[in-house]
């Protein structure tokens, strides 16, 4: 950065000055005006917004921002998410069994057909207390083949994507003396309502003057009828940080079993792009849960019968260098749409649009797996220096 607005000045100073010593006092002007510019940014709080729908990871990328910025999670902290974490093995473990009859699938034994039916019985808040029958009919039905046929065929049904984690790891959640690991509360899902916010304080590189820069950042609900209070956000974002699901291919919303959840995350996807309140704003794409994704193409799930146009993709050319299996290939073939929306023209048809017929911002695009904390603190690294450098360089501009 600071190379880039000195080239700028030099470049201007060389034509009009020849006296050694004015060149000298510029350049002591150029240092000072350049200390001035990382001073004053460093006083601003940056503002990053997380937009997306339901389910994409928003909230787990606020509770990686706490663990890498703000000393994670104390006990006490820790103990208040047991409740979230009881009520998504509760959710989780009525839901199968509820699908088994509408998916045509049977249990294997009578043992398995009595926990059902205790489970069933239950109201749908949690325990308070997982006590040992509780425990004990949940294990017999995670461990019954009719429930993992269930669970196999999650995508025809609403399922939390933790489902299988908490399950496996239900013993150890069922102890007396359980307090959630970082894990635990990173794959620990709540519906979000309203607006929530955090805020922290990262490093800035040397190479953009050293110190501290205060980052705040803001998650919204995804699902459709909260998205009316996004707007409330968007007044001085300098960045929005979009998270997709790439899992999702195979599955629809709750809200409306006809739509398809990733064309619907595309379509909200233009919606933010052609913004005009976002219009300034630095666009990040997270293209999250990929891990999901791969886990499902292994187990027999393609794209191609949820989106046809990927055959054709698959046989571009320019794309098998860098594609080496289905995963690659449907990697790319997200990333692309992305990139082609960003890529349309399109003209003003309502307020919140953007004036312009094309866009020349761009998007920056990552694959994440939100729950893996080193994934995200790399990427996080790259995007926190991309904004501060962005940021920097609008600034200068301005001054210039």
């Amino acid at each position: 950065m600071k190379l880039r607005l000195l080239r700028c000045l030099r470049s201007s100073k060389h034509s009009t000055m020849s006296n050694p010593r004015e060149e000298e006092l510029q350049s002591h002007h150029d240092h000072h005006m350049i200390k001035d510019l990382q001073s004053n940014f460093k006083d601003t709080t940056v503002k990053i917004l997380l937009l997306g729908t339901a389910e994409s990871g928003k909230t787990t990328i606020i509770k990686q921002m706490r663990i890498l910025h703000i000393n994670g999670f104390t006990d006490d902290e820790r103990r208040e998410k047991i409740p979230e974490i009881y009520q998504n093995i509760h959710d989780s473990i009525i839901q199968l069994v509820l699908q088994m009859d509408p998916l045509g699938l049977r249990l294997g034994s009578l043992t398995t057909e009595r926990s059902a039916s205790y489970i069933l019985s239950l109201p749908a808040v949690a325990p308070e207390y997982f006590n040992e029958e509780y425990c004990d009919h949940v294990m017999t039905l995670w461990n019954d083949v009719g429930i993992r046929a269930c669970y196999d065929r999650s995508n025809e049904f609403p399922l939390l994507d933790s489902a299988k984690y908490f399950l496996d790891n239900f013993a150890r959640i069922c102890e007396a003396d359980y307090i959630p690991s970082t894990e635990d509360i990173l794959h620990s899902r709540k519906v979000t309502t309203g607006i929530s916010k955090i805020t922290f304080r990262v490093p800035i590189p040397k190479c953009l003057g050293g110190g501290e820069q205060e980052f705040r950042m803001y998650d919204v609900g995804g699902q459709r009828d909260e998205r009316n209070k996004w707007i409330q956000v968007f007044e001085g974002i300098q960045a929005v940080l979009f998270l997709i699901s790439c899992s999702e291919f195979d599955q629809n919303l709750r809200e409306d079993a006809t739509q398809n959840r990733l064309q619907e995350a595309l379509n909200l996807f233009r919606a933010v792009w052609q913004n005009r309140f976002l219009a300034s704003a630095g666009l990040i794409v997270f293209l999250n849960k990929y891990d999901i994704m791969e886990r499902k193409i292994r187990a027999g799930k393609h794209i191609v019968d949820y989106f046809p146009e990927f055959e054709d993709f698959s046989k571009r050319p320019q794309q098998q260098q860098s594609c080496f299996d289905e995963c690659d290939w449907t990697k790319m073939f997200i990333k692309q749409k992305m990139v082609d929306i960003t890529q349309e023209q399109f003209k003003r048809n309502s307020r919140n649009q953007c004036d312009f017929s094309y866009s020349e911002r761009e998007c920056y695009y990552h694959f994440t797996v939100a729950t893996d904390t080193r994934c995200i603190r790399d990427v996080f690294s790259d995007v926190q220096q991309m904004i501060l450098s962005e940021n920097m360089n609008m600034a200068g501009s301005s001054l210039f």
